[in-house]
């Protein structure tokens, strides 16, 4: 019977294709009567490079339980990003607290033009050519919670297309245009 345990768990495992990042690793206090009681928040990020991604905190007082809390949260809280190719539809701007991240298209071979929490919430979500541009508070966990509004705010092209009356070719970005009538 231990044997069979095993073998689910290792499929489990397996059939797992996330892939995890680290975020942040940040020591946060609590003043109680006595002193400061110390604790550890760890920010981590999953996704499966095909627009799939989920963000979880997690506090504890050791980091390998910080993380696996927030692991643990990542993967409860998919969403799942519209992108066209390899990159966005469309610029869009999110916005958390005092953080505001801005996100443009970009044409093939362009990159991830972005830093930080920016950058790897991008790379786990798939997206491999796009400009970024951070603005307002450096709070990373705000940043990367602004990112995220972000890409829930962008629509796919062929809903969008139907919602204004034109053809989903009409609304590809202009690089995109420019091919199709070469």
């Amino acid at each position: 019977m231990a044997d069979n345990q095993f073998t689910e768990k290792q499929q489990y495992e397996t059939q797992d294709a996330f892939e995890e990042r680290v975020i942040e690793i940040a020591r946060v206090a609590k003043v109680v009567k006595g002193g400061r009681r110390f604790r550890f928040r760890v920010t981590v990020v999953v996704g499966d490079k095909k627009g799939t991604i989920g963000m979880g905190v997690g506090k504890a007082n050791a980091v390998p339980d910080a993380m696996r809390k927030a692991s643990e949260r990542a993967r409860k809280d998919l969403r799942v990003v519209n992108t066209s190719g390899t990159t966005i539809p469309h610029e869009s701007l999110g916005k958390v607290a005092g953080a505001r991240v801005f996100l443009k298209p970009a044409s093939v071979g362009t990159g991830v033009i972005a830093a930080g929490g920016v950058r790897a919430v991008l790379e786990v979500a798939g997206v491999r050519d796009i400009l970024t541009k951070s603005m307002g508070s450096a709070n990373v966990l705000n940043v990367v919670m602004a990112t995220f509004d972000a890409l829930d705010g962008l629509r796919s092209p062929a809903l969008e297309a139907a919602r204004r009356g034109k053809r989903a070719d009409e609304l590809v970005p202009f690089w995109e245009r420019r091919k199709q009538h070469a």
